[in-house]
Formats: structure tokens, sequence, C-alpha cells
């Protein structure tokens, strides 16, 4: 886990599991090591297919990560949320807190 996040991995598992997360990954200021007290936690989140949140279940799971992060603010953004200047490179370069992959059930 990063050191920047007071958070352990058993917890970020749960969190994950419990809401159809796949991966989970730190980037932005947290991660660069840029970060003022007052940065929020940037983390690129990747959804089960069959289970993709809302807008309203995604800003939930932000007030849950914040408050298991201390109260820090957090944005949650998937692939498609990030700018098309950047996103290969927060995708290549995010930390990973979580991944889980599905498998697959093809005979």
């Amino acid at each position: 886990m990063h050191p920047s996040l007071n958070i352990d991995e058993a917890t970020v598992a749960r969190f994950c599991g419990a809401r159809h997360i796949r991966r989970l990954a730190l980037f932005g200021s947290q991660l660069k090591g840029t970060a003022r007290p007052d940065s929020d936690v940037d983390l690129h989140v990747e959804f089960d297919a069959a289970h993709m949140p809302g807008l309203f279940g995604v800003a939930a799971m932000e007030i849950e990560l914040s408050d298991l992060l201390g109260g820090r603010r957090v944005d949650l953004r998937t692939a498609g949320d990030l700018s098309r200047y950047f996103r290969a490179e927060v995708v290549e370069t995010a930390e990973v807190l979580f991944a889980c992959c599905v498998a697959s059930n093809t005979r």
C-alpha cells in the first residue's frame, strides 16, 4: 500500500470486493509525492462490466473511501472519465491498490 494512504490492504480488498471493483489504483499528486495536506486522493477504478454503478453509486463510494482515508476528499475516476490526453499515462503508471480478475466461464 502506498505510504501516503493510511489504510490496510484487507480493508481495501473488502471495500472493492463488496462493490464489484476489479481494479483500484492510485494516481495524481499522492502518487507523485507532490500532495499538500489539503490535496485529494485520485483513484482510477475499473468495475465488473456486469455491475457498473451509476453516478450516485460512485459518489457514495467516494464518500465511503473518504471516511476510510481519514476524511481526505477522494476522486474516483474510470478510464472514460479521464481526459484522452493523459488517460493512457494514468492507466499505465498508477499504483495498483487492488486487482481481481473475474474468471471466465468458457467451456
